[in-house]
């Protein structure tokens, strides 16, 4: 059957897994990235039948309409986050293969379960993705994560290709000077691991241990709404914080990929957290409480890893 005489849909349905994750890098927030693909998709719908026959590519109009939409947004959200209770920070994903399918519908679209788990999503790189001028992080990512040439860059950005040569140029070299991630995640788990049993200890020599004398922790509120630096005294907010044992519980996770930390009360995931490590210590810790942003976590019944059976 030709795409032509296929409905509406079937041409550009296939297309919603790579739009989500295109959108979730330039906006870090998982909701944000959901609103702007409908946006598309209701573009998409709102043109006559033989407008969509004349688009040669439905995939790539999308892309450009998704994009711009997000270049719209990126544009805004630096006023709407003068208002933020804490420090803003990017929307933290689960691993879908730490659930347990608490879904009734398990074939139901979730989102969360369409973002790649790659380097491209680790908190550390939406944080300095964060730090660029909206222009810049557009054409870094269409550029430099997902290949996409600098004539169609420009298209979408609205400046010519030399302009968004240099754009992705310059987002680059603050992807360069940013502190390198981790390369064993299974060293990173480990001190995430040691981290956890600390904490439950309240053992503030072990914390102190783990985190880096100069580490920052940076959380959006909920008795972090500025960030802490150095390890001391992170590891003394960090036993005052985590409240009575009989009532809060931590889990070891995969967050954006990589080994965090989520805290539960009264069988509800409250915090996300996740962490920049290298060697044997922690450098950043993010701590994320925004209902908004834990959407995801609330969707389906946790399964702790550490509990799992092979």
């Amino acid at each position: 059957m030709s795409t032509r005489s296929a409905p509406p849909a079937a041409p550009v349905m296939g297309e919603r897994r790579q739009l989500i994750n295109i959108a979730y890098r330039m906006l870090g927030s998982l909701a944000d990235a959901e609103d702007a693909v409908q946006e598309a998709y209701a573009r998409w719908y709102a043109l006559s039948s033989r407008e969509r026959e004349a688009v040669e590519s439905p995939g790539a109009w999308l892309t450009t309409v998704a994009s711009r939409v997000c270049l719209n947004q990126l544009g805004s959200a630096r006023a709407r986050r003068e208002h933020y209770v804490g420090e803003w920070l990017p929307e933290p994903l689960p691993d879908p293969t730490e659930w347990n399918g608490g879904r009734s519908d398990t074939t139901a679209f979730d989102p969360a379960d369409q973002v790649t788990l790659d380097e491209s999503v680790g908190m550390a790189f939406l944080v300095v993705l964060d730090s660029m001028s909206p222009a810049q992080r557009v054409a870094f990512i269409l550029h430099d994560v997902f290949r996409y040439p600098f004539a169609e860059v420009a298209r979408i950005v609205g400046r010519t290709p030399a302009a968004c040569r240099q754009l992705a140029s310059s987002a680059r070299r603050r992807v360069r000077a940013a502190p390198k991630p981790s390369a064993s995640t299974a060293r990173d788990a480990a001190v995430v691991r040691n981290l956890k049993r600390a904490w439950e200890a309240n053992d503030i020599d072990a914390l102190v241990s783990l985190l880096d004398p100069q580490a920052t922790a940076v959380g959006d509120g909920g008795g972090l709404r500025r960030p802490l630096r150095g390890g001391e005294k992170i590891a003394r907010h960090m036993v005052r914080f985590t409240g009575r044992p009989s009532v809060t519980t931590l889990l070891e996770c995969t967050v954006n990929g990589q080994p965090g930390l989520v805290t539960c009360q009264g069988g509800a995931i409250v915090t996300v957290y996740s962490f920049d490590i290298a060697g044997d210590h922690i450098r950043r810790l993010w701590a994320v409480r925004n209902p908004d942003k834990l959407r995801s976590w609330r969707r389906g019944l946790w399964r702790d890893p550490a509990q799992a059976h092979p």
